[in-house]
């Protein structure tokens, strides 16, 4: 008689059922965090949106119909206080001189960083380290703190009430944040592009132009967005250092639309939907390199 052995892969269909429950658990698991997540983050921006999507359906109705349905739609839409905002009540003032001063501010700060934290992370010496510890020591005093000596500093220069004065504050402030990341980025860059662009001829400036300012874009625009917003909405310094009103910026001039008995809501909305434009505008043309900013060297 010929015996006929079977093979027995009873422990193969066990290690195979084995093998793959886990990783169907593991699977539903993270389906289920993704829909977790992508509802939390859903429901985090309509909490978010929805003060906004009042103030620009306020701002297309008139302040007695506010006054009779606080939550009401505006139907029909009412832009007159649109321009009511705009030239009455000076708003165009007030706009173009905050677009000066963020916008000379910001790029202030940011040059001056660049020059600054490229030197930081391409120079190796005890000097340059000291030197970047006082830049950075700045990221810990309470700037606030520091109103007094400024007015005194601007008063005695005659540049209290001058746009010029405010751009100089902004900008020294700005200075040890935007240095922090950009010597972050700069350090990030492999120093054989420093070699090779040495063999080319190129010199230390040369080499900061052309090879490694166009590789730090990315953080370049995150320093600009996380600049642009806070000197965009700050209130305190212009309130202290800017006397005149033709030199006022938005977040003071807009307290002007509010009465001592009353206050004309549909303009004030108004021109709080104008001065949220910028800051949309910037935020929708930089995403991309601020996205990519805030990633770099995740992946490493």
């Amino acid at each position: 008689m010929t015996a006929t052995i079977t093979p027995d892969t009873s422990t193969d269909d066990s290690t195979d059922r084995g093998g793959t429950a886990p990783s169907r658990r593991a699977g539903r698991r993270a389906t289920v965090g993704g829909v977790a997540s992508s509802t939390f983050l859903w429901l985090y921006a309509a909490i978010s949106i929805a003060p906004l999507l009042l103030m620009l359906s306020n701002s297309l109705r008139t302040t007695q119909d506010m006054a009779k349905q606080p939550l009401g739609l505006p139907l029909p839409p009412n832009f007159t206080s649109y321009g009511k905002a705009w030239i009455t009540a000076s708003f165009d003032t007030y706009f173009f001189n905050s677009i000066f001063v963020t916008v000379a501010s910001v790029l202030l700060s940011t040059a001056v960083s660049l020059l600054a934290a490229y030197a930081f992370a391409r120079t190796r010496s005890k000097l340059f380290t000291t030197l970047e510890g006082v830049f950075l020591s700045g990221l810990m005093l309470p700037v606030y703190l520091a109103i007094l000596p400024l007015f005194f500093m601007l008063d005695a220069a005659g540049m209290i009430s001058n746009l010029w004065g405010l751009i100089l504050v902004y900008g020294a402030l700005g200075i040890p944040f935007s240095t922090f990341v950009l010597a972050s980025f700069f350090r990030q860059l492999p120093i054989e592009l420093d070699e090779a662009a040495r063999l080319d001829g190129a010199g230390p400036f040369t080499t900061f132009w052309r090879v490694h300012l166009p590789l730090v874009r990315p953080a370049i625009a995150t320093v600009i967005v996380f600049r642009f917003v806070p000197v965009w909405n700050d209130f305190f310094y212009p309130l202290i250092l800017i006397r005149d009103q033709s030199s006022y910026t938005l977040p003071v001039g807009i307290t002007r639309f509010f009465g001592e008995y009353q206050t004309d809501w549909a303009t004030l909305f108004a021109g709080l939907t104008l001065a949220t434009i910028p800051l949309v505008v910037l935020f929708l043309l930089a995403t991309k390199q601020i996205v990519s900013g805030l990633t770099a060297g995740m992946s490493k």
